[in-house]
């Protein structure tokens, strides 16, 4: 698709807008819903009469967004640097995002093998202050660590500060972690973080709204917390001050009905101000992952003990099916050896068996996975010879 004509799919009108309309707009997220994407996107590309509940003088600056958007060339760029766009709807679309509204993304850019719909059934948010203490760091990286341990996947924003500590305390641990970046997921930002978002793209997802190469600008942070909350099933802020954008992000959590926490901090000190002014209102007191997971594991069907029956395995991905058929039947496997029988790099065998672990096919034993009792006749019978 050009701008010569009207987009002929679903996918270029919605990478197209990704280009046109911000991120969290919605005014534009009402014209989606009520005219649909292809007809938004036609309008825009044809130079049309302005579509409702906008300014001539901000109609004439989308059209100059609209007239330099190329999706084609976003789409080959993305495959390039091994990014994907998922649409509402998709296979691979995290449904509690539908929550947002009109303010939900018209797509996200994912970069990571892992399933983000999967992945994002057991996930919590860890967020904070960039400029945090070494009390906060410690305490990120020791939340992360413990709800990866647990199976739970640790979101944040990449950031500096406590988001960092959170996907460190993750990774280290072995475990499955999301950065929801403000800008293209092909550049890195900050700069500083590029390593640890290229680990966190190997071990895990590096998701945002923006296409590539886009850049963050301050309003597009704040709009990007509105992600990380609806994505979740709880949010837990770390060290914030009283006007800390983390706190931005616990408050979409209680408008959109998730859990919020605050980890407590030194009296004395303003980067724990915010955080105890949640405290004060509806957010839970926690201190540990035990009592993460003893909030965030009462929802339904995401508790600990998961017992509900397993999706049946030929909807699995065919490398995901590899990665579960190399696990032995009766022990634990470290993850080594398992991507030694599945064929594949010990990354992507670490991702794949977060995505098994959420639909109730393997659970994790120390350093190793062992196949559920649920997973065992599923296993039995595909190694049974017709």
């Amino acid at each position: 698709m050009s701008v010569t004509g009207p987009p002929d799919d679903e996918l270029l009108a919605r990478v197209f807008l990704t280009r046109v309309i911000e991120p969290g707009d919605e005014v534009g997220g009402r014209w989606v819903r009520e005219f649909g994407v292809r007809e938004v996107a036609r309008r825009l590309v044809e130079r049309g009469l302005p579509l409702p509940g906008v300014s001539g003088k901000r109609w004439a600056g989308l059209l100059a967004r609209a007239g330099e958007a190329r999706p084609r060339q976003d789409l080959a760029v993305a495959q390039d640097a091994g990014v994907r766009f998922v649409c509402p709807g998709g296979v691979e679309w995290p449904g509690q995002l539908d929550d947002l509204g009109d303010a939900r993304p018209l797509g996200l850019w994912v970069r990571g093998r892992a399933g983000l719909r999967m992945w994002a059934l057991r996930s919590v948010a860890v967020v904070g202050a960039r400029a945090c203490t070494e009390y906060g760091a410690h305490m990120a990286a020791t939340l992360a660590t413990g709800l990866a341990e647990q199976g739970w996947v640790v979101v944040s924003g990449g950031a500096y500060g406590v988001d960092g500590a959170a996907h460190r305390g993750a990774l280290g641990a072995g475990g499955a972690t999301v950065a929801v970046l403000a800008c293209g997921v092909d550049r890195p930002y900050p700069r500083g973080h590029t390593q640890l978002i290229t680990r966190i793209a190997d071990q895990g997802l590096v998701v945002g709204e923006l296409p590539p190469g886009d850049h963050p600008t301050p309003s597009r942070f704040i709009l990007r917390n509105r992600v990380i909350a609806a994505l979740t099933r709880g949010t837990v802020v770390v060290e914030a001050a009283h006007r800390s954008g983390s706190l931005v992000t616990a408050r979409a959590a209680q408008r959109l009905g998730r859990l919020t926490m605050g980890v407590p901090g030194p009296v004395t000190s303003g980067l724990s101000a915010g955080v105890h002014e949640l405290l004060r209102g509806e957010a839970t007191l926690v201190t540990d992952a035990a009592d993460v997971v003893e909030l965030v594991g009462d929802i339904g069907q995401l508790a600990p003990d998961r017992r509900g029956p397993v999706l049946p395995r030929d909807l699995l991905e065919p490398a995901t099916r590899q990665v579960l058929a190399a696990l032995p039947a009766r022990r634990a496997a470290r993850p080594d050896e398992i991507a030694r029988g599945a064929q594949t790099t010990q990354d992507d065998a670490v991702a794949r068996l977060y995505e098994l672990r959420a639909l109730g096919y393997v659970e994790r034993h120390d350093d190793g996975w062992k196949l559920t009792r649920q997973a065992m006749m599923s296993v039995r019978g595909a190694a049974a010879p017709s």
